[in-house]
């Protein structure tokens, strides 16, 4: 079962390659504008003298076919040798270490609280369909889904920060400065499992082991946690992968709002300055990350239903 899900994974790795190569360059990240930004985080001179371009290309890798190119960053990658930074000049790894390990921390603390917030209040809509509870669930998801992270984060902002005071606005140090972002991130996967959870534990109950727990006397909080939410969260372990690509797409607006040295704001910042090193490592680690997410997610859901396992094993 998991060598089967394992067995892809170099290709899609090498997809991703060439994406984050090729990505920078479509968007007009050509070897001259590449060049030439280089030089101007450097010289003052705004127009560079050809032969100063041409040794900056050939120092960075940047001339000849990008065929080429393409092939010297790869062997370079499968070394462990991620590159400098075209601006910084230091090691991309060390970099994308110190950024992943904020972005890392940030995106537990969010997935922690949607599945804190999400799951009980899924459980507890499912008990009486059509409920009041029920309608005021439902109507907080909708708005969880629908506002998007950049129209939550400055309101988030507004009403703690300025308005009442008592978070800080942006940085990153001590466990304060964690609470905006995090209920920024967590707001969309904590309405979306609340609706998943809601729909499964529903279906749950109306089966018949559910019926058979009850006759034999059981209380309605034990039948509900163990007998129908038990397997109505299978559906949420199962998207736990979509949930992290998520709020790795979704660190870029929050860090950046937020003044959070992650990897969202590395990858933003590196995109401004045409720093190619950064945009396609970050790229290529954030890709490897969530496949790799999206594989252990899907192996454990598997796990937890012994239906689809049966399943599987008989493929």
């Amino acid at each position: 079962m998991l060598l089967r899900r394992l067995l892809p994974l170099p290709l899609l790795l090498v997809v991703a390659s060439v994406v984050a190569f090729a990505l920078p360059r479509l968007v007009g990240g050509d070897t001259d504008s590449v060049v030439r930004a280089v030089l101007r985080a450097r010289v003052a001179s705004a127009t560079p003298d050809p032969q100063v371009e041409a040794a900056v290309a050939a120092q960075f890798g940047l001339d000849g076919p990008v065929v080429g190119q393409y092939l010297r960053w790869l062997g370079a990658v499968l070394r462990g040798d991620l590159g400098l930074g075209y601006v910084t000049r230091t090691p991309v790894a060390a970099q994308l270490g110190d950024a992943l390990a904020v972005s890392g921390l940030l995106a537990g603390c969010a997935l922690l609280l949607a599945a804190a917030t999400g799951i009980p209040a899924g459980v507890y809509a499912a008990r009486r369909p059509g409920g009041l509870l029920d309608r005021v669930l439902s109507a907080v998801g909708i708005a969880g889904v629908s506002v998007p992270e950049f129209v939550l984060a400055p309101w988030l902002v507004l009403v703690a920060a300025v308005w009442l005071g008592v978070l800080p606005a942006l940085g990153w140090g001590g466990p304060q400065h964690l609470v905006l972002p995090a209920l920024t991130l967590a707001a969309y996967p904590a309405a979306l499992a609340a609706q998943l959870v809601r729909a499964e534990t529903i279906d749950v109950l109306a089966r018949d082991h559910v019926r058979l727990a009850r006759a034999k006397g059981l209380s309605e909080g034990r039948v509900l946690w163990r007998h129908a939410a038990r397997l109505g969260c299978v559906s949420v372990t199962a998207l736990s992968g979509m949930f992290v690509a998520g709020l790795l797409g979704g660190s870029v607006v929050v860090e950046v709002v937020f003044g959070i040295p992650g990897a969202g704001r590395l990858m933003y910042d590196a995109v401004l300055a045409r720093d190619l090193p950064v945009v396609q490592a970050g790229t290529l680690v954030i890709v490897a990350v969530a496949v790799v997410a999206g594989i252990v997610v899907e192996v454990v859901a598997l796990l937890a239903d012994p239906v689809a396992r049966d399943r599987e094993a008989a493929r």
